[in-house]
């Protein structure tokens, strides 16, 4: 069982190390995932996880996870790992919390809108989080208060958008068949109030509110692992992120991200409408 835990206090030089060794360790991953990048469904090893439903994996799933754990193990042996593909290995009450290929869909289907994701939990929140992207050499960190992405060899701050009319913005989700129709209703309310509204994008889309790219992602029936890494970097880059009805949104379930405090006011309103 992953669930919350007295947060455990971690130093702003810890923090800082802890952050560096998770943009290491996911373009380590990143380099383990690409070579299967469209390929066919033989070659990655496809495979349905799902009893009912469809919930896909891929070898370059299981190897990326498998390298990450054995990092994480080798530099921090007391901390506990948290994985989408092998469960819950308990430690001293920091946990790294990893999706090896948020928006496998994506992957298999040969699309871009994927990535590694690596965040580091220390009971309450996740203190530092990463999302890579190897076949564009995006990646994107966060530690709460600062973020920034590095491309190409090039690195810069990453900041939200200053819109703050819910009117004009732009939002984007993954889709909506997740969602019970309650909430597709709620959904529905917001994107009516919104002036454009895109679908489509896994972790990928909360790295572009990031960026001030999109002004508004949300999702629904999340995973611990699909959106704690993205938290740091949605609060560092100087955006808002919690579940629909304003909660901590660490444990996944439904989330949203707005660029600022006076759009995400707006957008919560709308939801609980």
């Amino acid at each position: 069982m992953f669930d919350y835990t007295p947060a455990v206090v971690v130093t702003t030089a810890a923090r800082s190390e802890y952050l560096e060794f998770a943009k290491a360790v996911a373009r380590a991953a990143g380099a383990v995932i690409l070579p299967y990048f469209r390929t066919n469904a033989d070659g990655m090893k496809l495979e349905n996880k799902a009893q009912d439903g469809f919930d896909p994996v891929t070898r370059a799933d299981r190897e990326a996870e498998r390298l990450i754990r054995q990092r994480i193990s080798q530099t921090y042996p007391d901390h506990g790992i948290y994985g989408e593909e092998f469960g819950l290995q308990t430690g001293n009450g920091l946990t790294w919390v990893i999706d090896p290929i948020d928006g496998t869909r994506a992957f298999m289907s040969g699309m871009l809108h994927w990535g590694v994701l690596l965040a580091l939990f220390d009971g309450e929140n996740p203190i530092v989080g990463v999302l890579y992207q190897p076949y564009t050499d995006e990646l994107f960190f966060g530690d709460g208060v600062i973020a920034g992405i590095q491309h190409r060899g090039q690195e810069r701050p990453l900041k939200t958008a200053s819109l703050v009319e819910l009117s004009a913005a732009t939002t984007c989700t993954t889709g909506t068949q997740w969602l019970a129709p309650e909430q597709r209703a709620q959904y529905a309310a917001l994107a009516a109030a919104a002036q454009l509204n895109c679908t489509g994008g896994d972790c990928y889309l909360f790295g572009l509110v990031a960026m001030g790219q999109m002004h508004i992602g949300l999702d629904g029936s999340l995973n611990p692992y699909d959106i704690q890494a993205l938290i740091p970097i949605i609060r560092g880059a100087g955006g808002v992120i919690t579940t629909w009805d304003g909660g901590n949104p660490s444990m996944g379930g439904h989330v949203v991200a707005s660029a600022n405090a006076a759009l995400h006011r707006q957008v919560l309103e709308k939801l609980r409408s």
